[in-house]
């Protein structure tokens, strides 16, 4: 894995000072080393994505869609490259550093939902305000379950929740912190045609209404459509 000296923290990256560019991505290779040889997983990839935009990650199943996406969150370390987001470069910060940054400006729906099950929905949704110390986290937990339909749901837990009640948990917990960017990685993979279409609206209200950068990671053709533009990965190399 590459190493990146601390001098390096919070640097710029080219020409971020003078685009509207949230996340870039520069040579960014992902490997691993199985007992036959060494597997490249993401090869290279450089692009950039604009604030604002809706970005659709898409490729075949194995192509590396996913593991690209954790790169550019930082929830796992490139073999090489740079990753920027808002302008701050990701793997000039230690761990802490990382999910610091992702406390600010980064929220998160994944396919598995990722609920903790000893908390209720109200505190599955207070967790990332609490951790980011804003005040008042029940009262604003509440309002955005209730802008996801869960106003009456707010004291159950977990296993208490269809499918559906769960992943707009999941949107709202995303969604509480006001981020800047989110990441959503294949988030209706799990549910029903009808309720996914529910959990798409809300990621896409988000980034019309409030301006929040959305990429995310679908196999489906017709989703990828609703996006800005897509970003095609096939065996780890990116088009974008």
């Amino acid at each position: 894995m590459n190493a990146i000296s601390k001098s390096e923290d919070r640097r710029v990256a080219p020409a971020a000072a003078s685009q509207p560019v949230i996340v870039r991505a520069e040579g960014l290779t992902k490997q691993v080393s199985t007992p036959d040889h060494e597997l490249v997983i993401v090869n290279g990839a450089t692009f950039a994505v604009g604030a604002g935009e809706s970005v659709a990650i898409v490729g075949a199943s194995g192509s590396g869609k996913s593991t690209l996406l954790g790169l550019l969150a930082g929830l796992d370390v490139p073999s090489s490259g740079r990753v920027w987001i808002d302008g701050e470069d990701l793997f000039a910060l230690d761990e802490d550093g990382r999910a610091r940054l992702r406390g600010r400006l980064v929220g998160f729906v994944f396919q598995s939902f990722q609920l903790l099950p000893a908390l209720t929905a109200l505190e599955n949704v207070m967790l990332p305000l609490e951790l980011a110390g804003q005040g008042d986290a029940a009262s604003r937990a509440a309002g955005v379950l209730g802008q996801v339909g869960l106003a009456d749901r707010v004291g159950h837990y977990p296993r208490q929740l269809s499918g559906g009640e769960q992943q707009r948990v999941a949107v709202a917990r995303a969604f509480a912190t006001e981020p800047k960017l989110l990441f959503a990685d294949e988030p209706t993979g799990n549910l029903d045609s009808a309720t996914g279409a529910q959990v798409i609206e809300l990621l896409f209200g988000m980034n019309r209404d409030r301006g929040t950068t959305l990429v995310l990671v679908t196999h489906d053709e017709a989703l990828a459509a609703r996006c800005d533009r897509r970003i095609a990965i096939s065996a780890g190399v990116v088009a974008a």
